[in-house]
């Protein structure tokens, strides 16, 4: 009985590849070989279990039936391959990568072709950059595009980061995946990538992509990124709304200073963006962010303006804070 449990997933393996031969009837169309669809798809959860017994298998027993299945280009066999393509990048095999390409170049399943780019972000070299800059240059699928992205996003190096940089500047590519592009290079964190995305910035005119950038810029906390973004905040030729996301991102960053939000504050004269200013300096941790408030509260002539500090002072723990409140209350 012992012997029969151990033998199970491989004869379970056995039975699903001997469907498949039975099945099988190959047409070439394009130079691929394609099998005619057939009515009735069998029993695929039987198949789907032999493929799960195939991870217990070492890879010299695994790859042959993988690459059986991944042979077949019918529409029976697409949830087998996109299993059999997770399985593959399991494999501990120097072919690996190489069967994962083949699947991206040849199969006709967009679904199969996006878990194989998925793959290859986790297993693939140098070639696999190589297919996946292809893959964005010459395909028209947005969802394959985006996969591609994704993968070339966690390939180390400055040859994957190249080519995110190289699709972010096409005007012919979806703008939702330039921002995508945008968002990963940020998250790279690089200097290159860095310096791009400012210079970028200026030559560029689609507003979302500049939202995208002041994003991506501001998770590369450096003081280079801090006063790129307070450039951006006092540059009074941007759109205002762009000013004040810039300005919250300059929020988040570490490194910040009172001088730095009070310089934005006092030369400013667009009353959105000042109560901007005061909504950061509410949400910051730092005593001279409270110190800032109550300044601002006495001096401002503005009254909306006091009366928005007096507010964000009313959200505050800080003693000092509320000492300043009852002091104008008792006025």
């Amino acid at each position: 009985m012992k012997l029969m449990i151990r033998l199970f997933p491989i004869l379970a393996v056995v039975a699903a590849v001997s469907l498949y031969a039975t099945n099988r009837k190959d047409t070439p169309i394009l130079g691929l070989k394609v099998v005619a669809q057939r009515d009735d798809c069998g029993d695929n959860e039987l198949r789907m279990a032999a493929l799960d017994a195939v991870l217990q298998m070492d890879a010299d027993r695994a790859m042959p039936i993988l690459l059986n299945v991944l042979e077949r280009h019918d529409q029976c066999s697409e949830e087998l391959r996109r299993k059999a393509v997770f399985l593959v990048s399991q494999q501990n095999t120097s072919d690996a990568e190489k069967i994962l390409l083949r699947a991206v170049r040849e199969d006709p399943a967009l679904a199969v072709r996006k878990q194989a780019v998925f793959w290859l972000s986790q297993t693939g070299g140098g070639e696999a950059v190589s297919v996946l800059e292809t893959v964005l240059e010459e395909s028209d699928e947005v969802e394959l595009q985006e996969q591609a992205i994704f993968a070339l996003s966690q390939h180390s190096g400055a040859r994957a980061e190249q080519v995110l940089r190289d699709y972010v500047v096409r005007n012919d590519a979806p703008l939702e995946l330039r921002e995508n592009a945008v968002f990963w290079l940020g998250n790279e964190g690089s200097h290159e990538s860095r310096a791009f995305l400012q210079d970028l910035y200026s030559s560029i005119s689609a507003q979302q992509l500049k939202e995208k950038i002041i994003f991506s810029v501001a998770q590369i906390s450096s003081a280079e990124s801090r006063d790129w973004l307070l450039s951006v905040v006092q540059n009074e030729s941007e759109p205002v709304e762009l000013r004040k996301n810039a300005l919250f991102w300059t929020g988040q960053q570490h490194d910040l200073e009172a001088a730095d939000l009070a310089n934005v504050y006092d030369s400013s004269v667009d009353l959105e963006l000042r109560q901007q200013v005061l909504f950061v300096l509410s949400e910051l941790t730092d005593d001279w962010a409270v110190d800032q408030l109550i300044a601002i509260a006495r001096r401002e002539t503005d009254a909306e303006l006091r009366k928005n500090a007096l507010f964000w002072l009313g959200q505050s723990d800080d003693l000092r804070a509320a000492q300043f409140l009852q002091e104008v209350v008792a006025k």
